[in-house]
């Protein structure tokens, strides 16, 4: 038996059940038992027969595979359920959280493909996360680094960002070349002042002695361009890479804007800081500072090259013994530097998701008094940083002295054979003098190439870690022929809308019409599918089926930035940005005036306590409003929600999180907000919705019920149920 597809703490335990021909096509793990506690079993699937293994129980079951043999998958929120299902009925069942569910429909996948006699495509599991992936897979793609597909191809598509430069560039390249050039000329007069000067003038020959001080000034005038062209080509490339730089930060901002919820939902913000910060600087100081050399390097190469072939063929050939095996030993480190650099900036990544948790939850840390605890989850990710740079470094460490010594190698080469052939006289004393020269300078330029290759890798992977945001397709799309309404009345219609996160169902075909004015309330328990429904209507994701409509257009045609500035939100948790309080109320609306947003801000009933703060309206909200009160940032929320004049008004438990004073203040705040408006209310406490049209209840991600207050009570249902527990909390809080 070949390689079995479980993990590898489950090995010792399945090997010794199984045939030596026995192959598994399939294993999943249930880890709840039949009272939702946590449990270590194994089912694994093979031609012959289905296995259970239960650790704790020490215990093995089989079911041999047969046509009456079957599986059924069962969701149910964040629990699944396995059938096995015979001629007579169930015969077991096994639970998982919803992690296990991909195992699972896969576990169900291959039972049918095996009864059928479908050839079927072998899997294993990741020992790291358990995830199932081909065979022959060398990677888990669910555990491995996504940018890690990066290579140098990335940096070629900068080429896209450089267009609308192309002529600052080509006056770049256009300089590099004549500086590379000039730095050429003076290795080459050393040898008529050499042959034709000082040698014949110190053996006592005729010779013009005064030419030294032409061919000296010569070489002043060539050192002096040659600094004049470096200095244009430095000033022009970095011109051009500042820019080239701050385009790509501005596209991958950009585009980070307008990706879908989905995508932030999967990712750290640590990490996304870095890609746009420390990678977007990486690659600023690659084409600022390291391209230019890079490219100085191989003009010089390439002409220095040609120069020594000119020269002497067979001098040159002897010199440049030893390059291709560095060229060899470069390619040989490149895709393992490459590699390595990659791990390197997701270790820095990591690195700075903790810095920017810790920072942003420092009052949670100070409560917990866990301080200690985030020294150390820092100085771990610290070190994931030191440890993937000490690799880079030890290669390095390598590669530099053994090009140092091929190099090294390659001027005794030049020295032995030029000496020889100057013995024979087949060259003269100048030609040698330059040709070490030149040679000198090829071997110095080929280190400082393999130098800068450094930075190109590290280049390298940056751009990948970019690239992977910017071809990141939003799954919220704009529509391709938009319907832009001259108005929107506040009319919404839910057509049997499904909703799934990955492969689990969370809304289950709901239908409902809401009428423009109208109140509705929505309540049930928690994971019931409230907020994802909102965030459907929003239009943060979009439908698995069904449609959702505005005054009789799907919002799926309506262009995403008209539809939502007809949306006000008031969440549980207002989010203020660092400014004024002024521009905070302000930032559905920028241009407002000054009296609008004193308006506002009085129907929201917060004009009173924004006076009190020391500079009224252009008061400094600190970061996240921590210089407020939970209050008082509701209600600038509110003002803010106000400033719009949304259509359609979305509250989501608005007031669950402030005293019983502050909510009747927000209350009177939301009356005056609600007014003229269609509203979806969320809340936990059922007392704030009376003043609802309609109440609807949902449950499982299904409409149970629909009514008003007393009309539901008189239900006797899910929401008199709900309503009991309250009343039950409340007065055992009042005892």
């Amino acid at each position: 038996m070949e390689s079995i597809p479980i993990l590898e703490s489950w090995r010792s335990t399945v090997g010794p059940v199984l045939d030596s021909d026995e192959k598994v096509l399939a294993s999943f793990e249930p880890n709840l038992d039949a009272q939702l506690h946590f449990q270590q079993a194994l089912l694994v699937l093979t031609p012959r027969r289905l296995i259970q293994f239960l650790r704790q129980q020490h215990s093995c079951q089989s079911w041999p595979v047969g046509p009456d043999l079957g599986l059924a998958l069962i969701e149910q929120g964040s629990v699944g359920t396995l059938e096995l299902q015979g001629p007579s009925g169930r015969i077991s069942s096994w639970r998982f959280t919803i992690g296990q569910s991909s195992a699972a429909r896969v576990m169900c996948e291959r039972l049918e493909a095996v009864q059928t006699g479908q050839n079927l495509q072998e899997t294993s599991i990741c020992p790291s996360c358990g995830a199932i992936m081909p065979a022959t897979a060398t990677k888990c793609p669910a555990c491995a680094p996504q940018s890690e597909v990066g290579s140098l191809a990335s940096l070629f598509r900068l080429v896209s960002f450089a267009r609308p430069r192309l002529a600052m560039i080509i006056l770049s390249g256009a300089l590099t070349l004549a500086s590379t050039a000039v730095g050429l000329i003076p290795p080459y007069l050393t040898i008529p002042l050499l042959d034709e000067v000082l040698i014949p003038y110190q053996s006592g020959k005729p010779a013009a002695f005064s030419l030294v001080y032409w061919y000296l000034g010569g070489l002043l005038i060539a050192a002096f361009l040659g600094w004049l062209l470096g200095w244009a080509s430095s000033y022009v490339s970095a011109w051009v890479s500042e820019r080239i730089s701050a385009d790509l930060r501005r596209r991958t901002y950009a585009h980070l804007q307008r990706l879908s919820l989905e995508f932030f939902g999967g990712r750290r913000t640590g990490d996304l800081l870095s890609r746009i910060s420390t990678d977007t600087d990486r690659l600023c100081n690659f084409l600022s500072l390291h391209l230019i050399d890079f490219v100085k390097d191989i003009l010089m190469i390439v002409m220095t090259a040609g120069i020594l072939l000119w020269l002497d063929p067979m001098l040159a050939l002897a010199a440049l013994l030893p390059f291709p095996i560095i060229v060899w030993l470069v390619q040989w480190f490149r895709s393992r530097l490459l590699r390595h650099y990659i791990r390197s900036t997701v270790a820095w990544a990591d690195m700075t998701s903790v810095l920017t948790d810790t920072i942003s939850g420092i009052r949670v840390v100070k409560a917990f008094a866990q301080e200690q605890r985030e020294i150390d989850r820092f100085n771990e990710t610290d070190q994931r940083v030191v440890a993937s740079n000490d690799r880079v470094n030890r290669m390095w460490a390598f590669l530099g002295p053994v090009i140092t010594l091929l190099t090294t190698v390659g001027l005794l080469i030049v020295w032995a054979f030029a000496a020889y052939r100057v013995y024979q006289s087949s060259i003269t004393v100048g030609i040698l003098t330059a040709f070490i020269a030149y040679i000198t300078s090829f071997y110095a330029r080929s280190e400082s190439l393999i130098s800068i290759f450094s930075s190109v890798q590290r280049a390298a992977a940056s751009a990948s870690r970019i690239f992977e945001i910017l071809d990141r397709v939003p799954s919220v799309p704009e529509p391709t022929d938009p319907v832009v309404p001259a108005r929107i009345e506040g009319a919404i219609e839910l057509s049997g809308i499904r909703f799934k996160y990955g492969q689990r169902e969370v809304i289950h075909g709901i239908d409902l019409t809401i009428r423009p004015g109208e109140m509705i309330g929505l309540v049930g328990p928690s994971g019931a599918g409230k907020s994802t429904l909102i965030n459907l209507i929003c239009r943060f994701f979009d439908v698995a089926q069904g449609s959702i409509r505005i005054d009789g257009h799907d919002i799926r045609t309506m262009p995403i930035e008209v539809y939502r500035k007809n949306i006000g939100i008031v969440l549980q948790e207002p989010f203020l940005f660092y400014g004024t309080v002024a521009e905070n109320i302000a930032y559905g609306r920028p241009g407002a005036t000054r009296q609008e947003i004193v308006a506002a801000a009085r129907a929201a009933r917060a004009h009173e306590f924004i006076l009190k703060l020391a500079d009224g309206y252009d008061s400094i909200v600190g970061e996240r409003g921590q210089s407020l009160s939970g209050g008082e940032r509701q209600r600038i929320s509110i003002a803010r929600a106000l400033l719009i004049d949304p259509r359609i008004l979305i509250l989501d438990e608005a007031t669950s999180s402030v005293d019983t004073e502050t909510e009747r203040d927000i209350q009177a705040a939301l009356d005056v907000l609600i007014k003229g408006r269609t509203t979806i209310a969320i809340a936990h406490r059922l007392s704030t919705l009376r003043r609802a049209d309609r109440i609807v209840v949902i449950d499982n991600g299904r409409i149970v019920e629909t009514g008003t207050h007393p009309e539901l009570l008189r239900l006797r249902g899910k929401y008199a149920q709900l309503h009991r527990a309250q009343i039950e909390m409340v007065q055992g809080h009042a005892v």
